[in-house]
């Protein structure tokens, strides 16, 4: 070691501008050298702005720039004149880094050096009054530091995050900026979200050896979130900083120092916002930050961020990942009880290892006991415990604990809705808030990972929905804090939201049909409104799965109003779609409720409506008791337009049964009461069917008059539905052998396909299609025939296993198709 007397370190009259460039120059390519200056400079400047930090970074940011050199030189230089104190320190700094440069790695490299001067004592010092001959310091060499390799390990157990993986790995490869990339992982608590990016982090290692570093910022601890100062003085003294600035702006000037010249990866945990982030983020190019937070951190775009949202596993996943943590054997003995367990945990890799945990503990319990434990709601989380700790619910009651009051009651509201997927309005209704209000709380949500965007909805409705853990413990949340009248109240509001715009459909889809009435008990009732009887028929396309659980929902209630006028409200739906068994099962609630509701127009309409479902279905003999009991109903209160109404269902259903003329009749009488009450569209209705049934019967020139007269009746009353319907008869009979115009069968045939493909029938335009397929084969034309008979019967496959069985039988009586050879 050597001593330096204080006169041996130089003066200020010993410093130029040309060697403090040199020295600089130099220092810019060394950590420790650059490091030690930085520190100095911070310690000297008054901020940030100060022109020292300012000629320091400038040269940072470009540390081959001469000039840059020069400039901090005479600002450090000009500084040294006007304070002392700075000169010694500098003049200090000058000569060690002369000194080291001069050692290199030779003999000298591992020599402690002592600094002394007026304000810090650093090294080894030996004070004593006078020193005759050498003096010899025996110390331990200085310990270097280890490049800090601070990542959680990577789960070995990791599963079905390949997409996930490439994503952030084609991130990295396509980075071009010129800071350092960062990447924002998000989603839900329990997702696996710290798994992924310690997998993907510890899979690059290599590309970062100047280390890895980690910090847990606490967003939702229930001690608060850290401080992005303190989390920066953990971060420098990782790197080795043994001086760290108190104030947060000369910590993270000195960061962003320090890792300059670095190539570094850093992970920060569990983020709360962009404003926690943005003053870790490293200075160098090179540089990597991958930031991981229950929140999208939007705001983290301003500082180019590349954004990954994390979902949930797939059930195969989810399986599969529980079958690894129990073990394949335990995993074999009940494959279905696995995938029932992967179901309930809703492909949260957080709920599937600690369900397994409690299984691999538990060596005599059966996976199908814990399956049936998590099977009812309310046991659901705590059958996710793990040594008394409800691992699960903790982290949800983490992230619900961040949310503002009114965003918190937005969560449990949300979380008792009676649908799994729904779109603002429903939101707002249920929730009793105005539109843009309920938007804004939705974004909220979004942000903080407990909602899910789910895309846009019919007529352009953006759709949302709760993952199902995150559901539950809404419910959970709710039924705790507001209540089960609360809880009974939004559902009440969502039903009637759903009934009030189900009817806004229905009176787009068929304004000529008869009204009923509707009663909220929250009015008034916000419906969606819709541009076009498309938009319409595209929300209740969609929907209707939702409101057949809702007609359920309302009858388990005891909500007869609302549920017999959903019923009601969902006619168009069963009419182009005709899903057999809801038009059925509807209608038999509906019926019940209307009769609990003591409604007689409401049972009228139910019978009728429902009459119609089940001749649809084939239920003929059904059909006619409900028909009949619509008519007798009907007389017993003199409601001649309800009795002409089931005269005509009872016409449509013998019909089908091949009694022809008992439909005529029955038709006729139809007719004649709709005429005289001054049912314009109705006897139009009742002459389309005495059309078919003439047709039925090869009297086609008596079925063309009917159903000219009925196209144009309905027409006139913008019945399109129907009205397409007649000029698909009136086709038909323009190709019976004894009038034979097959011309213009196929042109009124090919438009009322049309039409119905414009009013959105599925069902109509199989049977078009099968017309035309009729057709065809009549005149001989068997590929045409056969090519619209598969056309129809590709229509029929889905909804209706009768029609598909019936062009199957078509198809197999043409001739066949010609080989070659």
């Amino acid at each position: 070691m050597t001593v330096f007397p204080k006169t041996g370190r130089g003066g200020m009259e010993a410093l130029t501008v040309t060697d403090l460039t040199a020295a600089l120059t130099t220092a810019v390519r060394k950590p420790l050298a650059w490091n030690s200056l930085s520190e100095l400079i911070n310690g000297a400047a008054e901020g940030p702005g100060h022109p020292l930090c300012e000629a320091l970074m400038a040269l940072e940011s470009e540390p081959a720039s001469r000039s840059r050199a020069i400039t901090l030189a005479q600002v450090l230089l000009e500084r040294a004149r006007v304070h002392s104190e700075f000169g010694t320190a500098l003049s200090g700094w000058m000569f060690d880094e002369s000194a080291t440069a001069q050692d290199g790695p030779g003999e000298h490299a591992g020599e402690i050096r002592n600094v002394v001067d007026s304000g810090r004592l650093s090294g080894t010092v030996v004070q004593a009054a006078e020193i005759h001959g050498g003096v010899h310091v025996l110390t331990e060499p200085a310990t270097r530091m280890p490049v800090p390799r601070q990542l959680l390990p990577a789960p070995s157990d990791f599963v079905d995050r390949d997409t996930d993986l490439a994503s952030l790995h084609r991130a990295r490869a396509e980075h071009r900026g010129a800071s350092g990339l960062i990447v924002a992982v998000t989603g839900p608590a329990g997702v696996g979200k710290t798994a992924l990016v310690s997998r993907w982090l510890t899979s690059i290692a290599p590309a970062f050896p100047d280390g890895q570093l980690y910090a847990d910022l606490g967003g939702y601890s229930l001690g608060g979130p850290q401080l992005p100062s303190d989390v920066l003085g953990r971060l420098l003294r990782s790197l080795g900083c043994a001086h760290v600035p108190t104030e947060l702006a000369e910590k993270a000037a000195l960061w962003r120092s320090v890792t300059a010249g670095r190539q570094v990866a850093v992970m920060l945990d569990n983020a709360l916002s962009a404003a926690q982030v943005r003053p870790l983020l490293p200075g160098g190019r090179d540089s990597l930050v991958a930031v991981v937070s229950r929140r999208r951190l939007t705001g983290l775009g301003l500082d180019g961020a590349v954004f990954r949202a994390l979902d949930v596993l797939g059930s195969t996943a989810s399986a599969e990942l529980f079958r690894r943590r129990v073990g394949g054997c335990r995993a074999s003995e009940d494959p279905a009880a696995v995938r029932r367990i992967a179901a309930l945990c809703a492909g949260f890799p957080l709920a599937v290892c600690v369900a397994a945990a409690r299984v691999a503990a538990r060596p005599r319990q059966s996976v199908a006991a814990l399956a049936g434990g998590m099977t009812a709601d309310a046991r659901r989380f705590e059958s996710l415990r793990v040594d008394g700790d409800s691992v699960v619910e903790s982290a949800l009651d983490d992230s619900y604990r961040a949310l503002t009051g009114e965003v918190a009651r937005a969560y449990r509201r949300l979380g008792v809705l009676p649908v799994d997927v729904f779109g603002v309005d429903a939101a707002a209704a249920a929730c009793a808030v105005s539109r843009p209000r309920m938007q804004q709380l939705l974004d909220e949500l979004v942000e903080a990972s407990l909602l899910e965007d789910a895309g846009n909805r019919p007529a352009t409705e953006p759709g949302f929905r709760l993952h199902d853990l995150i559901r539950l413990h809404a419910l959970h949340r709710s039924r705790s804090e507001e209540g089960e009248g609360t809880s009974t109240e939004v559902v009440r509001r969502c039903l009637e939201w759903y009934l009030a715009t189900a009817t806004a459909a229905r009176y787009l889809l068929a304004p000529t049909h008869r009204r009923m009435r509707r009663d909220y008990l929250f009015s008034p009732v916000r419906a969606l409104g819709f541009e076009s009887p498309d938009a319409a028929l595209e929300w209740m396309n969609a929907e209707g799965p939702s409101l057949m659980r809702l007609v359920r929902l309302a009858s388990e209630r005891g909500w007869s109003d609302v549920c017999w006028q959903l019923v009601d409200a969902m006619q168009p739906w069963f009419l182009r779609s005709r899903p057999y068994d809801l038009w059925v099962e509807s209608h038999r609630i509906g019926l019940a409720a209307a009769r609990n509701a003591g409604h007689a127009e409401g049972v009228s309409r139910m019978l009728t409506t429902g009459g119609s479902g089940l001749y649809n279905a084939g239920r003929l003999d059904e059909a006619l008791d409900w028909f009949t009991s619509a008519r007798e109903d009907a007389s017993h209160r003199g409601d001649r337009r309800a009795k002409a109404q089931a005269l005509h269902g009872l016409g449509q259903t013998h019909r089908l049964a091949g009694r022809l003329d008992l439909a005529k009749a029955l038709f006729t009488e139809a007719l004649d009461i709709r005429s005289a009450i001054g049912h314009r569209r109705g006897a139009a209705l009742s002459r389309l069917c005495l059309g078919d049934v003439a047709l039925a019967g090869d009297r086609p020139d008596e079925a063309r008059l009917y159903l000219a007269r009925a196209r144009a009746e309905l027409t006139a009353v913008q019945d399109r539905y129907d009205a397409a319907r007649a000029l698909a008869f009136l086709g038909r009979a323009h190709a019976h052998p004894s009038v034979r115009h097959p011309d213009e069968a196929v042109r009124l045939l090919v438009a009322a396909l049309e039409e119905f493909r414009a009013a959105g029938s599925v069902h109509w335009q199989a049977r078009v299609l099968e017309m035309l397929g009729q057709t065809a084969q009549e005149y001989g034309a068997s590929d045409a025939a056969r090519r619209h008979f598969r056309d129809s019967l590709r229509l029929y496959q889905p909804v209706s296993p009768g029609d598909s069985e019936r062009l199957e039988g078509r198809l197999r009586k043409l001739r066949p198709e010609p080989t070659d050879g």
